[in-house]
């Protein structure tokens, strides 16, 4: 179909895109072992692509039409067409093909009997199912006018407001892991320029062995990425689920790497996985039954949730309004305004929970000892350890606002007023 459309374009013809007519140009032809439904879901992608890019492309923004050839390509298994035998799962093919039976190297999260379909991914060497399946909604006794502000960020990927409580998530191992992966990568151009191709030629044996554990290293990163947003996620909705939370007001991004923020800010916000983030907040929150309502986000963080006067754009993590003298975390400032936006009341926050997201890396950075610098979250590691750089009073570390409660992971509670603050759901101890 790419050749075709090609081959059109360069006629000046109308190229077929449309998944109807897709389907009508291949009637009648084998697909080898690949089934009929197979190759229409393959279709279908390809359609569902090709219009989405024109969108994009109609209304100005770049997008590339997709006309590459790709070797693998995901193929999607509907309902009937696959049947499971303990850890092994039977793939429908063309008739007269042999059998296709894949070993599952662990067992589905889900029962049989409501998966509605599998995807055959292929990634960096190694094979994926794509499982999708019916899950029943859970039932809580949540009150629908109770409502919680979120703000989505890249120190901080979820900073939520509720009443006067809050939660800060943070997200210092996330950028830990891709600080580390990043200075991996560049050792590794570095090592292996020398012994580059040129172009126009095949590389050897050892150059594509090269290749092939570059991006076995990438996709692991990513892998590592994805999880730890979906535990910080299902953190945050466990928080709202305890606090009877209805109703979650969602800062949305969108079109924010539309302005240019200069050049170091401009990679920040291309390499922040913001959709990734609404959208494992979302389905969780979903399941959970609660609603999810958007809002614009702009000028959030830069409007004191007071007096409602905008202030100038806040330095590091603290915010201070310089009409009322209302001090606060800027990401909870942005999550009470992104709550109002949404119809919501929320108050200065007298308890905030601390959590983690991800896992500390195995390694131990060069540039630790700066993280304990600015930090609203307790670093991981040994900080006290004797030796250690980050060892006393941390610079810039004041002391918190009065009436507010702090909680990290070991349980313990700090604050200027602690004996006489609500504690209620404050000991989060994830890492």
């Amino acid at each position: 179909m790419i050749d075709c459309n090609r081959q059109l374009r360069e006629w000046h013809c109308p190229q077929v895109a449309n998944f109807s007519a897709l389907c009508r140009e291949l009637t009648g032809t084998a697909f080898g072992e690949l089934s009929r439904t197979c190759a229409e879901a393959v279709l279908k992608n390809y359609s569902i692509a090709f219009f989405e890019a024109a969108k994009r492309h109609k209304a100005g923004v770049r997008a590339g039409f997709p006309r590459r050839k790709r070797a693998l390509v995901p193929v999607r298994f509907r309902f009937g067409s696959f049947s499971f035998d303990g850890s092994r799962v039977r793939l429908g093919v063309a008739r007269g093909a042999p059998e296709l039976w894949v070993r599952l190297g662990r067992e589905v999260p889900y029962p049989t009997e409501s998966i509605r379909s599998l995807t055959l991914v292929a990634g960096a060497g190694r094979l994926y199912l794509d499982v999708t399946a019916e899950v029943a909604m859970e039932v809580h006794d949540l009150d629908p006018t109770r409502t919680a502000g979120v703000d989505l960020g890249i120190i901080h990927p979820y900073a939520v407001m509720a009443g006067d409580e809050a939660l800060l998530v943070s997200g210092r191992a996330i950028r830990a892991e891709e600080r580390l992966h990043l200075e991996d990568t560049k050792r590794r151009s570095q090592k292996a320029a020398a012994k580059a191709p040129s172009k126009g030629q095949r590389g050897s044996r050892r150059w594509r062995r090269y290749r092939a554990s570059g991006r076995r290293a990438e996709a692991r990163h990513r892998r590592r990425v994805r999880q730890a947003h979906h535990e910080a996620a299902r953190g945050v909705v466990s928080w709202l689920v305890s606090h009877g939370v209805g109703t979650v007001v969602v800062g949305d991004p969108r079109g924010i790497t539309t302005r240019d923020c200069g050049r170091h800010q401009n990679l920040r916000l291309r390499n922040w996985r913001r959709t990734h983030l609404l959208a494992c907040l979302s389905d969780k929150t979903e399941l959970a039954g609660i609603e999810v309502v958007l809002v614009n986000e702009r000028g959030t963080s830069s409007t004191c949730p007071e007096c409602h006067r905008a202030v100038p754009k806040p330095r590091g993590r603290s915010f201070s309004c310089p009409h009322c003298g209302h001090t606060g975390h800027r990401d909870l400032v942005g999550a009470r305004n992104i709550a109002a936006r949404g119809g919501g009341s929320t108050r200065a926050p007298a308890c905030v929970t601390h959590r983690r997201a991800g896992r500390p890396p195995a390694r131990r950075d060069r540039r630790r000892h700066l993280f304990d610098v600015r930090r609203s979250c307790p670093a991981p590691g040994r900080p006290g350890r004797p030796g250690s750089r980050s060892q006393g009073k941390r610079p810039g570390a004041g002391s918190p606002a009065p009436g507010t409660v702090h909680a990290v992971n070991n349980g313990t509670v700090r604050g200027s007023q602690g004996s006489h603050a609500n504690t209620r759901g404050t000991y989060a101890g994830v890492h």
